[in-house]
């Protein structure tokens, strides 16, 4: 069995859909589904039940799903060690936004635990470059939020986050339960400075031009909420300052926290970090609390 078709059948047993596999490994569906059916013939038994809602694995698939992340556990481990004889031991991560979201503190943990003698650097980015400065070679990989403009780079998505509107906690729109993107039609949002993603800001104004302040960090668009009433997007997640309030808000598609690097980039560091990642997020709940970011 090659490791390469050994990391297609875990993606497809961890998303239990061969579009998203395919997706998350950026690859075609036909090709992932071939390799899947040789590896079938190889093992001499089905690893999936096929049906129109989709996938689950067979016994034997779950048999297999253990051992082979095992195999590319070590096979990662071994990359690793010989990168750090040869003098690669550092990866930069440049993080987006909130470092203290749980599962940014679950792969520091994990990854800490399963690299202990590389060294971590982190590089805390503003909001104006969502990926956090991987295009001018400043990290390794990014820690961020997701959409931008993904040409050259390589994501892979890690959690999903409900978006609410930021307010001011005396605005009459803050009583509300829920709100439309149309609810809000008529006020000022936050705006990037030229030059920022243009994926990115359309994201963070609801898909339609705006106008309004223009903010480069968290706490910039918290002030400008307190002192000018203006209006943002924000994930659900974290506690807010008694003066604010998040509503949710209905017709807005969720935030994406995703991993991101270099296309090409073959750093072993980059690969274990995805792996570890896709774990750390996979393994925690969805935060309830109101988070800002942006």
């Amino acid at each position: 069995m090659e490791l390469r078709t050994l990391r297609y059948f875990v993606a497809v047993a961890e998303e239990l859909h061969f579009g998203r596999a395919a997706t998350r490994l950026h690859m075609s569906q036909p090709p992932l589904s071939r390799a899947i059916k040789q590896l079938e013939t190889e093992v001499g038994a089905p690893l999936f039940a096929r049906s129109p809602a989709g996938v689950t694995l067979t016994p034997v698939g779950a048999v297999l799903l253990d051992e082979a992340r095992a195999l590319l556990d070590r096979a990662d481990r071994v990359r690793v060690r010989v990168s750090a004889a040869a003098g690669v031991a550092t990866l930069t991560v440049g993080i987006l936004g909130d470092s203290t979201d749980p599962g940014a503190t679950r792969l520091a943990a994990a990854y800490r635990r399963r690299h202990p003698g590389i060294d971590i650097r982190i590089r805390d980015t503003d909001l104006t470059d969502p990926t956090c400065g991987l295009r001018a070679g400043l990290v390794d990989v990014a820690l961020t939020r997701a959409p931008f403009d993904e040409t050259a780079l390589m994501v892979r998505e890690l959690r999903t986050d409900p978006v609410g509107v930021v307010l001011r906690a005396d605005d009459p729109l803050a009583r509300r339960d829920r709100l439309q993107l149309a609810d809000l039609g008529e006020r000022h949002w936050f705006q990037f400075p030229q030059g920022t993603d243009p994926l990115w800001q359309s994201y963070w104004n609801g898909g339609v031009p705006r106008e309004g302040p223009v903010v480069r960090v968290v706490q910039e668009c918290l002030q400008a909420v307190l002192w000018n009433g203006t209006v943002g997007l924000a994930p659900l997640g974290h506690d807010l300052p008694a003066e604010l309030a998040v509503v949710p808000l209905l017709d807005m598609a969720p935030s994406r926290v995703v991993a991101a690097w270099n296309e090409g980039d073959t750093n072993p560091l980059i690969r274990s970090f995805t792996e570890i990642a896709t774990a750390a997020y996979r393994d925690g709940e969805r935060p309830e609390r109101p988070r800002f970011e942006p």
